[in-house]
């Protein structure tokens, strides 16, 4: 048996004289719809096989179909005789068109039996010279089809061997869509060993040293793997140590890497060919010299085994060193190689004699993930679904690896800049372009953790309306709460929400350990607090100690109130005391809290819609009431109504006993309380993803710096698939409520990933008046109907936007590349989402 291997995708030739066998040999080893037949298709356009004048035609439409076939990414074969040049040279090229490799199956039978199998089919009118003339022209091919362009040429000889053979199918080597990660996708290293250590190290992973004490490899306790984008070698300090680390890391299957333009040139150089010693090739060259033997006789090997790009977890990544457009992922040709290893440019040059790049990225549209380096950025920024993650470490930027399939971005900074780059890699600020409308305009598509995220016109404009009018400046608007979904309807009796329905929706999740958190009824507040003014002026380019807005972006103290600077400054003073700055490494903090009371922001929410409304019914129902009961006394049998009343009496009093408790007298911040519950980010850090318990923590420690300002939240952290735990959250959020309290929040102790909830609300049910009507409780059943999904999933929605924006902003992202995330969380509230949820 002889086994013909050939690329899982390719344009397969079948090459072979009339009466070969190559339909029969097509039938057996490939499923009808890859053969592409020529009979077939003379057949199509001229209603007989052997018209041969319909050839011409025929190949027409058949080179068509494969063309759109190999577009589509879907083997291809053709059933034609081939034997001729000119015919093989049409699907040499329609392979190069579509990226795809060329192969050709040669059956080599005798002429003598090809001329038998003939003259037994009746449909064949031809003469013997015809075979004769193909059998000469079939041996001239078998010495030029390598020259041709086949990158595989697989020769059958005799029918026992045609008969016996088998197609096997291998992949590319650029797919793994097999490794699902998670990945640690590092940008350029360009020979900065010490900073790709820190970064390792950062990101979890444990260095394997050799007898030397050297980096020879790096493992994570996870089982993550690392995935180089290039460019590991030149400009930098060095690159042998880079590349003893990195081919360790590869050979064990702790890391993939492809090949970035400098190894390209690396490799010619070491094998002899002519290159410019340029760009810190000299360097590299100059450090080899000087390194092990053993070390510089493994490099060729390896630099030779990279290949241009990777395609992994199903399709859904796609890792090159410049970047690769769709129509190139997974494909195999030297164009897709030129691509992933010096991206596409427009022939100019810019102001510093560079290559002016064609920016690909801003039109790409593919469903898969690019995540690429080779040209530095300042900080890496999502454009649609690509990222860059090189920022210039060897340039004295910082080493920059993007965490798959969290989105999330770790960096570390260089210890110097070793290399002078010919264009600044920080644009001047006057350079930079700002916030544009067209950013934020119109329907758009944005890349999240959580997913796609679209946002339609129309919410747009809503958001557009809110932003333009009443925001604050929106270099602070860095990051909007997501809103919140209730846990699961309750089938307990009297009950809409209850602790036992919103542990087990975690439970269905997969979530092992739950903080049931104590529900402050107050109003919304987000926090930038500044170490100081030249911080704020730093950071977010405004000479201020920072702000504080609603969910919404609007001052929260309304613009420029004194009660913004002087909150600021006592929550500045306490998180000094902390010590926070220093621990946290950072100038300014982004907090997420509410502000007690409910009154110091709703006062005139609470006047016109539920003090209203209990006024009116604290006078009507009662003398109704009293009526009824007059009317019973004299004989009249009213007891249904009577009881009725009786109890909208009862309702409305409940409800304004209600709303009553989260209201209190405020004189400045006195009879003001602040109860944070996030550290969301600080200069170079995004938290909102650490465990919930280690942001409550930090909270208490700036409740004890000022506790006539600062609350902390009480809490409790169960199992939510322990009886007796469930049984203790339901035990204490009974004592919650029962003492005038919302309820609680649930939430995962720990990242539970994009698509499980953030957090759930339990509301209380005496609350439940207040967003349900004071006598809710008599429509129980009919309000258990309620839908969530449409709820949940824009909490998903809004929560994947923030922490995208947070991811940005602790990248050092541009106001332009946040802002964008933080505007479409304000678009998704214009969703049409029951208010009561």
């Amino acid at each position: 048996m002889t086994t013909v291997t050939i690329p899982d995708l390719c344009l397969v030739a079948l090459v072979g004289i009339s009466g070969s066998g190559k339909s029969t040999f097509a039938r057996r080893q490939f499923a009808p719809t890859q053969v592409l037949s020529s009979d077939a298709f003379r057949a199509l356009v001229a209603d007989d096989e052997n018209d041969q004048s319909a050839s011409a035609e025929a190949f027409d439409a058949l080179h068509y179909i494969a063309g759109k076939r190999l577009r589509a990414g879907r083997l291809t074969v053709v059933d034609a005789t081939n034997v001729q040049a000119h015919a093989r040279k049409a699907l040499v090229e329609l392979a190069r068109t579509h990226d795809v490799l060329p192969v050709a199956i040669v059956l080599d039978v005798p002429e003598g039996e090809c001329w038998e199998r003939t003259q037994l089919r009746p449909d064949r009118d031809f003469g013997r010279q015809v075979l004769s003339r193909q059998h000469r022209d079939l041996r001239r091919s078998l010495r030029s089809l390598g020259r041709e362009g086949f990158r595989q040429v697989h020769v059958l000889h005799g029918t026992a061997e045609v008969d016996a053979a088998v197609v096997a199918y291998q992949k590319l080597y650029n797919d793994k869509k097999e490794l699902t990660g998670p990945f640690d996708i590092i940008g350029d290293v360009h020979g900065c060993r010490e900073e790709l250590e820190r970064l390792l190290a950062r990101l979890g992973y444990t260095i394997d040293r050799d007898a030397h004490g050297r980096p020879a490899g790096a493992h994570h306790p996870d089982g993550r793997t690392a995935v180089f984008v290039g460019d590991l070698v030149d400009r930098g300090p060095d690159s042998p140590g880079v590349l003893r680390l990195v081919m360790g890391m590869v050979a064990v299957g702790h890391a993939l890497c492809v090949s970035g333009n400098h190894e390209a040139k690396l490799l010619r150089k070491l094998r002899g060919g002519t290159v410019r010693v340029t760009h810190g090739l000299q360097e590299t060259l100059d450090q080899l010299d000087a390194a092990d033997a053993q070390l510089v006789d493994a490099v060729p090997a390896f630099l030779d085994g990279l290949i241009s790009h990777y395609v992994l977890d199903g399709g859904r990544l796609v890792v090159a060193h410049a970047g690769l457009k769709e129509a190139y992922h997974g494909r195999a040709s030297g164009r897709v190689r030129a691509f992933a290893l010096y991206g596409d440019t427009t022939g100019e040059t810019d102001e510093y004699g560079l290559p002016v790049r064609y920016p690909w990225a801003q039109e790409y549209k593919g469903a898969a993930t690019v995540v690429y380096g080779h040209t530095p950025v300042p900080s890496a920024e999502w454009v649609n679904n690509t990222i860059c993650v090189d920022t210039g470490c060897v340039f004295g930027g910082a080493l920059t690896a993007l965490r798959y399939p969290s989105r999330e971005l770790v960096s570390v900074p260089a210890v110097r800049a070793y290399y002078e780059p010919v264009r600044p890699l920080v644009v001047p600020a006057a350079e930079e372009r700002g916030l544009d409308l067209a950013d934020v305009t119109g329907r758009r598509t944005l890349v999240t953790p959580a997913g796609r995220v679209t946002v339609v016109a129309e919410n747009a404009a809503a958001a557009l309306e809110v932003m333009s009018r009443f925001a604050v400046d929106p270099r602070w608007l860095v990051w909007l709460p997501p809103t919140m979904a209730p846990a699961s309807t309750s089938t307990v009796e009297g009950y809409l929400e209850h602790p036992v329905e919103a542990l087990a929706d975690y439970v269905k999740a997969g979530v092992p350990r739950v903080v049931c958190e104590e529900k402050h009824m107050g109003s919304r507040a987000v926090l930038v607090v500044c170490r100081s003014d030249a911080a704020g002026l730093r950071r977010f380019g405004i000479e201020a100690g920072g702000t504080i807005y609603t969910r919404t972006g609007r001052p929260f103290f309304g613009a420029g109130s004194p009660l913004e600077t002087m909150m600021l400054d006592r929550v500045r003073a306490a998180v000094d005391a902390a010590g926070l700055w220093e621990e946290l490494g950072t100038d300014w903090l982004l907090l997420d809290g509410e502000v007690l009371p409910w009154s110091a922001k709703a006062e005139p929410l609470i006047r016109e819609q539920y003090a209203s409304v209990a006024a009116a019914a604290g006078a009507a129902l009662p003398v109704a009431h009293a009526a009824l009961a007059a009317a019973a006394r004299r004989g009249i049998d009213v007891t249904a109504l009577e009881s009725r009343f009786a109890g909208r009496v009862s309702s409305i009093a409940a409800f304004t006993e209600v709303y009553r408790r989260y209201c209190w007298p405020t004189d400045g911040l006195s009879g003001l309380r602040l109860a944070p519950f996030h550290v969301l980010a600080g200069e170079g850090n995004s938290y909102l993803r650490q465990d919930h318990e280690w942001h409550l923590a930090l909270i208490d420690r700036l409740a004890v710096a000022d506790p006539s300002l600062i609350a902390t939240t009480r809490r409790l952290v169960v199992d939510p698939a322990s009886p007796a735990d469930v049984e203790a959250a339901t035990r204490w959020w009974l004592e919650l409520t029962g003492a005038g309290g919302e309820g609680m929040v649930l939430k995962p102790a720990a990242d539970a990933g994009p698509r499980v909830q953030p957090a759930l609300k339990c509301r209380g049910r005496d609350y439940l008046r207040i967003i349900y009507g004071p006598d809710y409780l008599s429509r129980l059943d009919r309000l258990r109907g309620r839908g969530l999904q449409r709820k949940r999933g824009l909490a998903l929605r809004e929560q994947g936007l923030g922490l995208a924006a947070l991811d940005a902003l602790a990248a050092g992202g541009s106001a332009r590349a946040v802002h964008q995330l933080v505007f479409a969380i304000l678009a998704c509230e214009s969703e049409p989402v029951d208010p009561r949820l």
